[in-house]
């Protein structure tokens, strides 16, 4: 199978790794460092997953000289802010082509949509926790599922294609109803603003009473817009759909609990989210798409997420400046009630 990998950092890194080593023919797109490290010495994969060192095509863009034929399949693993300049770059070849769209937050569908009108898409929820913290350097910190689910007017054949493809390399699971997953799958990356504001790990992070306490409002709030706009959460990772609304009705432990359950689950290796690693790399992270989406989505339908947004702020201007914030320097700033 020829598959075109846009975006190969920690997710999409790990993609590549795994369907190179299975034996398909695979093309990645990277920049920078990262990029000449894989053109270097290839994707160095260890962890979970077990080790391979994956020799792909690697380049800025696809380019029909460097491929060896279209890609049969295509992956989207970049950053939410960098879906639309990805695709756009990459559009000549990809327009037509199935295309799976594996990012966290919401909104990818929708931008793939517009860019690539004639392909057919499925979204992708990566459950496995990877880092991507030097350049060409892929380690797996828990090898759990990825979640593939049909877009609005996407075949179910298509979503198997990709399904085989996968099940190849790692647990595959596949759902009907993909907005109530990508909302539940939401709320579990709502471990990513704390580590980022203050360069913690998550287990660290669950650990702090203060900042637990932080992380719990931000879920309560979420899951009470949720509840608001009737979307009916999906089950992921063995936590069923139909508990996600209570936590939005009850006291702010009962939401506490989700966060603990996923940190216990991480183990003991210490787990520094995807958003803490865009910080590390001096990148830009993708926190607009993830606490910013549920401010959004808010605002569009007339009230307020105060907590998400005053955690949207914080890392932001970690960003801006470089520093990380003390826990009780978080928990003063962020209006939990």
């Amino acid at each position: 199978m020829h598959v075109a990998v846009i975006g190969a950092g920690a997710v999409g890194g790990l993609l590549a790794a795994l369907l190179d080593r299975a034996g398909h023919d695979v093309a990645v797109t990277a920049r920078g460092e990262h990029l000449a490290a894989i053109r270097r010495g290839g994707i160095v994969l260890d962890g979970g997953y077990g080790s391979h060192v994956a020799r792909v095509s690697a380049s800025e863009t696809l380019a029909a000289e460097t491929l060896a034929t279209r890609p049969n399949l295509a992956i989207l693993a970049t950053k939410g802010q960098d879906a639309g300049t990805a695709l756009r770059a990459n559009a000549a070849l990809l327009d037509g082509v199935p295309l799976l769209v594996v990012q966290n937050g919401l909104g990818g569908i929708r931008v793939a949509a517009e860019v690539l009108p004639g392909s057919a898409l499925v979204g992708g929820l990566a459950l496995f926790a990877t880092s991507y913290l030097s350049p060409g350097h892929i380690t797996v910190t828990a090898a759990l599922p990825i979640v593939l689910g049909g877009a609005a007017g996407t075949d179910a054949s298509v979503v198997e294609r990709f399904a085989e493809l996968l099940r190849g390399v790692m647990p595959v699971e596949t759902v009907e109803n993909l907005e109530g997953a990508q909302w539940t799958k939401l709320l579990i990356n709502h471990v990513n603003a704390l580590p980022a504001i203050t360069g913690l790990s998550v287990q660290q992070t669950v650990a702090d009473a203060r900042l637990l306490r932080v992380l719990a409002a931000s879920l309560r709030e979420t899951v009470r817009i949720a509840n608001r706009l009737g979307i009916r959460f999906a089950g992921l990772q063995g936590i069923p759909g139909w508990v996600l609304p209570w936590l939005g009705r009850g006291p702010i432990a009962l939401a506490a609990l989700l966060p603990r359950l996923l940190a216990r689950r991480m183990g003991k290796v210490p787990n520094p989210a995807s958003t803490l690693q865009s910080i590390r790399r001096g990148q830009l992270t993708e926190i607009d798409f993830l606490n910013g989406a549920v401010v959004r989505v808010a605002r569009e339908h007339g009230f307020d997420a105060p907590i998400n947004a005053a955690l949207v702020r914080l890392v932001h201007e970690v960003e801006r400046t470089g520093t990380f914030l003390m826990p009780e320097e978080v928990a003063a700033r962020v209006p939990v009630r």
